[in-house]
């Protein structure tokens, strides 16, 4: 890999592994000959019904009187079905759930983030203080108080987080309670392959509260894991199946590359050549800074936010040590600041897939974030776990305004159309107004499997980045030569075809580009949001698109990282130090936030809500955002696993296509900082 002028060679070979995930694809190996998994994605994968909900509004809340119990039918899920059912779920099994409480004034909530958020209102940027959102839109403390006070008054159930916004509750206790409480039977259900507990009855409420819930979720499908849990099932399967009844397959020398076209490996004829160049060993911050115009901008004086679950016990000095290696710039004192719940407060660690497995997550958005814009200040906010608490993490940021610039590297396996749709849906959405009111941009990574139809039947993009109020990040790949120059920058999706032996010469298991679908940008149409106004004129069909814009994604053109892994996930002790490449749009949101960053460093304006300002500048024709459209041509590298070779054919993502304008890969395109300044003024108002 290119040091510059080190020209040191990379400690470590790297192996991307096809069981990687949503959203990070990653496979370090490291120099402790250890794998550790990356990148984040709620665990079940079903086929759901697609529905609309144009304002999200809570029709499947009824009531008869406030002496009747208020029932919440969309709280059990569509996969809760009697098909599915396994067994009622043991009484003293613990779980969590989730009380959503409706907004005092939802509409003007809205109307306020959209004002502050469109260049052409005179509304402008003049964003709402917390503490004065949270009093004008929140719950009121008398009902917040309510609310609580009725969840704490059932036996065996326990408050375990609530947020300054009073905007929802979360709670646990035994299965037991819940079934009291809630008035109905839960269930454990086999959903995909997947264990999953959730309501077999419609769940009801009674009392005084009922009346300013706006939904309950009591199931787990809105937890986040890493990626070997939840990678596209099919795809982990049938890539296991591809090798398996792959004839005389072979291992080619395909040694990884620091650049485009270092290396290249002897492979069968590949559209007109035998020589193939190799994927690259983890460009490394130098690297990236070249690539995407930051060389000579630091990001000083911007915070940006990063939410996952957990916390790695060693990311200061693995940072610190990444950089000593590589000649980069360390943490400053003060520069990096750790919010994360405490260790003795962890749950749900093996269902969440560990604080190992969320480790190298935290580590590449850290490392991402200090590569693009070294100067800028960090803030981690590692939740207790990955489900309700990552709602608890991100209102640490909204409700004290802690950071103008959040990325959030996680979501979910396409777009939850049953019990999420009209409870967390509408929570999280929630949150997503509460930030763009503050002038607080949401960052959320778009997925790492394509349209998602692989995984459970029909074609989908992910939540939360299918929300209309924030910014979803799409990937790339990118092809750097040795001085950084860009060779090439395609829609990250990549196909697989390994390489076999016949009659004694090299041939390839099917007509190129194979058929194994390794993982790609995840995008598509929404089927609950419509088109916001601001995708006016650049989708069609009414419906919400994603992604918004895109980044670095693809891990056969990856990145470096570089850190201890945890090796016993209940001391959190961790092992030697060591470097692994890392992709996914787990990689693409974390340097899209720092490009924002940078902006906002270079024009002293707090951008905010990205979407209706990234919009107007494209119709505006302004080069703040390059088009990623089709190469005309084929992009193939070589890599070789420790039994296989490939030939990886880029910008081939399932059925989500590249085109000039925008698409469902990569959105508008990538940031260009150097035209930072039209975002003073995207909409050319003039003022």
């Amino acid at each position: 890999m290119e040091r510059e002028a080190h020209g040191r060679a990379p400690m470590a070979n790297t192996t991307p592994n096809s069981n990687t995930t949503p959203n990070s694809n990653t496979t370090p190996n490291f120099n402790t000959a250890l794998n550790f998994n990356t990148a984040l994605k709620t665990a079940v994968a079903v086929t759901l019904t697609a529905v609309t909900i144009v304002s999200l509004s809570l029709a499947s809340v009824s009531s008869a009187d406030a002496a009747t119990r208020v029932t919440f039918t969309s709280a059990v899920p569509t996969w809760a079905t009697t098909t599915n059912l396994t067994s009622s779920t043991s009484a003293s099994t613990v779980i969590e759930g989730e009380m959503y409480l409706k907004l005092r004034d939802a509409a003007g909530a809205e109307a306020v983030a959209r004002a502050v958020s469109d260049p052409a209102s005179p509304q402008f940027r003049q964003y709402v203080a917390p503490q004065d959102w949270i009093d004008t839109y929140s719950p009121s403390q008398a009902d917040f108080d309510q609310a609580v006070a009725q969840v704490k008054a059932n036996t065996g159930i326990t408050v375990t987080g609530t947020p300054a916004s009073r905007s929802y509750i979360v709670f646990r206790g035994s299965v037991a309670a819940f079934n009291k409480a809630f008035d109905t039977r839960m269930g454990t259900y086999s959903v995909a392959g997947v264990t999953r507990i959730a309501p077999q009855s419609t769940p009801s409420i009674t009392g005084t509260a009922a009346r300013i819930v706006s939904g309950i979720t009591l199931d787990q499908s809105r937890f986040a894991k890493p990626a070997a849990v939840t990678r596209g099932t099919s795809t982990a399967k049938s890539v296991a199946a591809l090798n398996a009844s792959t004839p005389k397959s072979v291992t080619v020398s395909t040694p990884c590359s620091s650049y485009i076209t270092q290396n290249y490996a002897r492979y069968p004829s590949t559209h007109g050549t035998t020589s193939v160049a190799t994927a690259n060993c983890g460009y490394t911050p130098r690297q990236i800074r070249a690539a995407y115009g930051t060389t000579t901008r630091s990001g000083a004086g911007q915070t940006v936010a990063i939410v996952g679950a957990y916390a790695s016990p060693t990311i200061t000095s693995d940072v610190n040590s990444y950089a000593a290696y590589l000649g980069e710039p360390q943490l400053a004192k003060g520069q990096y600041t750790d919010l994360s719940a405490a260790r003795s407060t962890f749950t749900d660690k093996a269902a969440c897939g560990l604080p190992s497995g969320w480790q190298n997550e935290q580590t590449l958005d850290v490392q991402a974030v200090h590569a693009v814009a070294p100067a800028a200040r960090i803030l981690y906010v590692g939740a207790s776990n990955c489900g309700g608490a990552m709602d608890i993490a991100l209102s640490k940021i909204l409700d004290k305004g802690l950071a103008t610039i959040v990325s959030n590297s996680y979501g979910g396996v396409g777009e939850p159309t049953d019990s999420d749709s009209a409870n967390s849906v509408q929570g999280d959405v929630n949150l997503h107004l509460q930030a763009a009111a503050e002038g607080i941009g949401l960052y959320f990574a778009s997925g790492d499997d394509g349209d998602e139809k692989a995984n459970f039947g029909s074609i989908s993009p992910d939540f939360q980045a299918s929300s209309p109020w924030v910014t979803a990040v799409g990937g790339t790949a990118i092809g750097l030569s040795k001085t950084s120059r860009r060779l090439f920058t395609v829609g990250w999706g990549d196909t697989l075809d390994p390489i076999s032996k016949s009659g004694g010469k090299l041939t390839y298991r099917h007509t190129l580009p194979g058929r194994q679908f390794f993982g790609g940008s995840g995008g598509g149409l929404s089927a609950i949001f419509t088109t916001p106004s601001y995708q006016e004129g650049f989708v069609s069909k009414g419906r919400r698109a994603v992604p918004d814009i895109a980044a670095l994604a693809d891990p056969f053109t990856g990145f470096l990282i570089g850190y201890r892994p945890i090796t016993n996930n209940t001391t959190l002790s961790t092992g030697s130090f060591g470097f692994g490449v890392v992709g996914g749009t787990s990689l693409a949101t974390p340097i899209a936030a720092a490009q924002m960053a940078i902006v906002q460093q270079q024009t002293g304006v707090r951008v905010g809500f990205a979407n209706p300002s990234l919009y107007a500048l494209k119709k505006a024709s302004s080069t703040a955002i390059t088009d990623v459209a089709p190469r005309g041509r084929s992009t193939v590298l070589a890599y070789s696993s420790s039994a296989y070779s490939y030939a990886v054919t880029l910008d081939t993502d399932s059925s989500l296509k590249t085109r000039v304008g925008y698409d469902t890969v990569t959105g508008l395109g990538e940031l260009d900082v150097d035209s930072a300044n039209d975002f003073i003024d995207p909409a050319g108002t003039g003022y």
